[in-house]
């Protein structure tokens, strides 16, 4: 099975950087634990500068087929994997539009997949993981209900980097055993 850790921000300085920096070894340390047959990857949308969906093929008709190639290579890199923990911030109440984009470009390969989400924001990202949970349901795809959290107030250090508590590191460990077990059961049936 494997587990794709989206990095869902592009911006330059991104806070997401740094929990993706923290949450991702304990990730993998779950995985571990999990067995051999848990893998890990990690999938920072920043690397893809994928355009603003603008083809008139309906990603859902496209039969993972697309013209722009940087849209072909984050669909094999979704299609990969089995599960996902969606690393997100929020933007103005709601989801980040490069990652909505992202997420819209593609149509099948998100299909009846489990999906955990990681947020951050002033309201620790909490209303973008509520419109994420929406977004999800269209494709069929199972959001985990244990949920991570960070501040970008709170949850800091003097110099303003990511600075999780012992229960951060609890919830994070939870998740990813929540995702590795839905996963499973789902990866059986798909």
């Amino acid at each position: 099975m494997r587990l794709g850790i989206i990095i869902g921000s592009v911006r330059d300085g991104r806070f997401g950087e740094g929990v993706a920096q923290w949450f991702i070894p304990l990730a993998q340390e779950s995985a571990a634990a999990a067995g051999d047959e848990v893998s890990i990857e990690v999938i920072d949308l920043k690397d893809f500068d994928l355009p603003v969906l603008t083809s008139a093929t309906v990603p859902g008709a496209a039969n993972k087929q697309y013209v722009d190639e940087r849209v072909q290579r984050w669909s094999a890199a979704i299609d990969a994997c089995d599960g996902f923990v969606f690393i997100t911030p929020e933007y103005n109440h709601g989801v980040p539009g490069g990652f909505k984009n992202a997420f819209d470009s593609l149509g099948s390969e998100w299909a009846e997949k489990p999906v955990a989400f990681v947020s951050y924001g002033a309201e620790k990202g909490i209303r973008s993981v509520e419109h994420w949970r929406a977004i999800v349901s269209n494709f069929h795809m199972v959001d985990v209900r244990t949920q991570l959290a960070f501040s970008v107030f709170e949850d800091v250090d003097e110099q303003g980097s990511v600075a999780p508590t012992d229960s951060h590191a609890d919830r994070a460990r939870a998740l990813v055993g929540d995702l590795i077990s839905i996963t499973g059961r789902l990866v059986t049936t798909r």
